[in-house]
């Protein structure tokens, strides 16, 4: 039997191909285990992870039995497929994919990377058989693979740029996709504060689904302290950034549908929710490290780190993929007293230091390890890929 990630590194990682056909004809094989559950379909430019995991932390909490997938993975392809918080096992993993992948073959099926593993969490779940599944779309929403469930509850997190040559150069175009995760007769859930909601609204209404109101949250980051604000209460919870706001807003909004109470249960479980590599601060080696990897997400990290780090001095480590809008990133992301280091790393399509245009080059100290920075005593902030992420904290 071959190992999952030798057969999943045989298929082309940015060849994506979107379209339903190829993973509607192998889950019909497998006898499609994706339908007859309770499914939070996410979709949404940033924020979809986040609000994953929010939800799925608290209905583990109520007692449910919860699977999630998610994508992509920081250290091994088994982060995306987890049920109650723990990944697949790696017999488990070996052994559906190749089952997967020996099954496309025969049938002349070519499967690509995301839908080769998505059929696999399908599979997983049917074999596990959980309350709920919380499914996070990997590219888009239309024709993404994860959008061959028949319902769900959709929920779309914040919309902007990314993946414009294949989801559209507009707000409008990009909403377009991600509204595609939209059953007829559903229960929506996202912010009116969102780029794309006069879209969303719109197919909502042709699709006879109704948005649901959401929470007014606010976040506040007190002497190291992290807080949500909402209906009078103030809480400590563990996802830092003022756009958490949003997506805990949009959690709670599921809650709602579900009939949950917001209960000490449910407040006590947002101390404790864990997301690795979003805006995740290190006071005592002073690291921040944050997977921001385009314009809108870097925005955030830095009006996070104008807001809570104005007087530290930083020193900004970034490396990203060759498809990415490095320029506009690096715009945002490095101001004139910031030290800039360019992290080259081993990874098919990651961008090099030669192929930086001479702006950022000139500013910038090539580095392919990262033991010179962590020395420092500024504040080390560590963004732009979370592959390159995944490379450099591995140990």
């Amino acid at each position: 039997m071959k190992s999952a990630q030798e057969i999943l590194t045989s298929h082309n990682k940015f060849l994506i191909k979107l379209g339903l056909e190829r993973i509607e004809k192998i889950l019909e094989l497998l006898g499609n285990p994706q339908n007859g559950y309770k499914i939070i379909h996410i979709a949404g430019t940033n924020g979809k992870g986040s609000t994953s995991k929010i939800i799925n932390d608290i209905l583990i909490k109520k007692g449910y039995k919860t699977a999630l997938f998610i994508s992509p993975h920081i250290f091994c392809y088994t982060e995306r497929i987890r049920v109650n918080n723990e990944e697949i096992s790696p017999y488990l993993f070996d052994k559906l994919i190749n089952e997967i992948d020996l099954l496309a073959q025969k049938n002349n099926i070519e499967l690509s990377e995301f839908e080769l593993i998505t059929a696999c969490a399908f599979y997983c779940f049917n074999i596990k058989n959980p309350d709920y599944i919380v499914l996070e779309t990997g590219l888009g929403g239309l024709y993404d693979a994860t959008n061959i469930i028949k319902k769900s509850i959709p929920v779309i997190t914040t919309i902007d740029f990314d993946h414009t040559e294949r989801l559209g150069k507009t707000i409008d175009e990009i909403a377009l996709q991600k509204a595609g995760i939209i059953k007829p007769k559903s229960k929506v859930v996202i912010s009116k504060e969102n780029k794309g909601y006069k879209i969303i609204k719109k197919i909502a209404d042709e699709k006879n689904s109704k948005i649901i109101p959401l929470k007014d949250i606010k976040i506040e980051f007190e002497n190291g302290k992290n807080y949500a604000v909402f209906d009078g209460k103030k809480t400590e919870f563990s996802l830092l950034g003022a756009h958490q706001a949003q997506n805990l807003a949009l959690a709670f909004g599921v809650l709602d549908i579900l009939k949950i109470k917001i209960d000490d249960e449910v407040l006590n479980t947002l101390k404790e929710i864990k997301w690795d590599f979003r805006l995740q601060y290190d006071k005592k080696n002073n690291t921040l490290i944050d997977c921001a990897h385009n314009p809108s997400g870097i925005k955030t990290l830095r009006n996070f780190l104008d807001e809570n780090f104005k007087e530290q001095k930083k020193s900004i480590i970034f490396g990203c993929l060759k498809n990415k809008d490095y320029r506009s990133m690096l715009d945002i992301l490095l101001k004139d007293e910031d030290e800039f280091y360019f992290m080259e790393y081993d990874y098919p399509n990651s961008l090099k230091f030669d192929e930086l245009d001479e702006k950022y080059k000139s500013r910038a100290k090539k580095i392919t390890k990262i033991d010179e920075v962590l020395k420092k005593k500024n504040l080390k902030v560590f963004s732009g890929s979370i592959y390159m992420l995944g490379k450099i904290f591995k140990k």
